[in-house]
């Protein structure tokens, strides 16, 4: 009667599956199951405060199913209006993060194999033609996964009659949620009057449904091997983060799905990424909740957003000496030399003393910020000057410059001097100005004297 259950190989002791346990007729006919295949099995209960008397029944019922039963039970409180208010979510989304949250934690603390969900045919269809009302892409029509990640779900080939069959033939009771009987939600009305409907159409309609979600998994597959080389190709060699050419992207047979494929990844809607894919200045910055994203030269950056705003380093110099940050040292000296040299160092200027007002100011270039870049006789500006060389966002974003008491930009940090500044064959001394760090790349991080 009931198809062969979706389950890890390992039925050892030392092998351990975790059951989510409403009380209702599906998540108790998968126990039973799971029991009666010899896996190593614990229920996790979630007590909602939502329904009343009628959640504080469902862990009653628990709670004795599962002493009867010889199988531990796991039990959490939430209140989940609360929750909801706090995140400003609905009360079902803040349910399911609740749950799914815990689930994470408990199989992490137990060292169970997977969660089991007991998610049926009839679930997986109301699925389908959510997400479609929703306006999704194929992945929304391929429904729930039988795994997906540490979550599993076993009767996703079960229809809803069939796991009542089974609860009958073994005499198993069960209780029902008197919400599932309204049709207030989305997913109830589907169930009670969109379904039954289309069964009058076609009889057929779930099984359809049910087979069009399998034979697109098919397409998806290929669809998912196309895009992951198309990634590839498009994928560009980077100091930080992640890069990709947006040149190539656009070439793409389906620019828009390759491109909403990197962005998904980083938290982006498709909003942003419909404005990434038309954006055509450089500059342009986007942020999701871990990621911020940024056009430059026809390439799409992505860097973590913590490194990003990051805060830079604002140190004042009164004089010569040794000045830490905390990824290195920052070292100004002043000495007579005799022809001078200028530094040919990245990370060391050499800079005519005379020229150079004390107090120093190390700090980040801002926007508007201009100098003369050596050899160079007009001015400029900075960020011309990087983007100009190619410099990739992050490092432009981090880019530190020192300033003499009039403000006037001396030397772009580990770049270049300015030429006003620069040493000559006049020169008698020397300011030096030499950064020693950790890492041989451009100065990020909180300098303090």
């Amino acid at each position: 009667m009931i198809k062969k259950l979706l389950l890890p190989s390992d039925k050892s002791r030392s092998s351990c599956l975790i059951l989510a346990l409403s009380g209702g007729p599906d998540s108790v006919a998968l126990l039973r199951m799971i029991l009666d295949e010899g896996y190593n099995v614990e229920a996790a209960h979630c007590n909602f405060h939502l329904r009343g008397a009628e959640s504080d029944r469902d862990e009653a019922f628990c709670k004795n199913l599962c002493e009867k039963l010889g199988v531990k039970l796991h039990l959490v409180h939430f209140d989940t209006k609360e929750f909801a208010q706090l995140r400003g979510i609905s009360i079902e989304m803040a349910a399911r993060e609740l749950r799914y949250r815990w689930f994470t934690q408990l199989a992490q603390d137990t060292g169970a194999e997977g969660v089991c969900i007991a998610h049926h045919s009839d679930d997986q269809v109301e699925t389908i033609l959510l997400n479609m009302l929703r306006g999704t892409g194929l992945k929304g029509l391929l429904g729930m996964q039988r795994k997906n990640g540490i979550f599993l779900r076993p009767l996703l080939g079960v229809s809803r009659n069939e796991i009542l069959q089974y609860l009958d033939a073994i005499g198993q009771d069960y209780v029902t949620d008197s919400t599932n009987l309204e049709d207030d939600a989305q997913r109830n009305k589907l169930r009670l009057d969109v379904i039954p409907m289309l069964e009058k159409v076609t009889p057929a309609a779930k099984q359809n449904i049910l087979r069009m979600a399998d034979n697109l998994g098919d397409v998806a597959e290929v669809v998912k091997q196309s895009l992951e080389d198309a990634r590839q190709r498009c994928a560009m060699a980077t100091r930080s983060g992640k890069a990709y050419s947006l040149k190539m992207i656009r070439s793409y047979a389906s620019p828009r799905l390759l491109l909403w494929s990197l962005v998904s990844d980083h938290g982006f809607n498709r909003k942003q990424a419909t404005e990434m894919l038309s954006s055509t200045e450089g500059g342009r910055i986007w942020t999701s909740q871990q990621t911020v994203a940024v056009i430059s030269n026809n390439t799409l950056f992505f860097y973590a957003r913590a490194a990003w705003e990051t805060p830079l380093p604002t140190l004042r110099i009164p004089e010569e000496g040794l000045y830490s940050f905390h990824n290195g040292n920052f070292r100004v000296t002043i000495a007579e030399a005799i022809p001078p040299q200028p530094s040919k160092e990245r990370n060391i200027a050499t800079l005519d003393a005379d020229t150079a007002t004390f107090p120093l100011t190390l700090r980040p270039a801002l926007a508007g910020d201009r100098f003369v870049p050596f050899g160079m006789n007009g001015s400029k500006l900075v960020s011309d000057y990087l983007k100009d060389r190619k410099v990739e966002p992050l490092e432009r974003h981090q880019q530190l410059v020192v300033t003499n008491s009039n403000g006037l930009i001396m030397w772009l940090v580990g770049r270049t001097v300015d030429e006003r500044f620069k040493i000559a064959g006049s020169t008698k001394k020397v300011l030096t100005i030499e950064l020693k760090r950790a890492e041989d790349r451009a100065v990020n991080g909180t300098a303090q004297n």
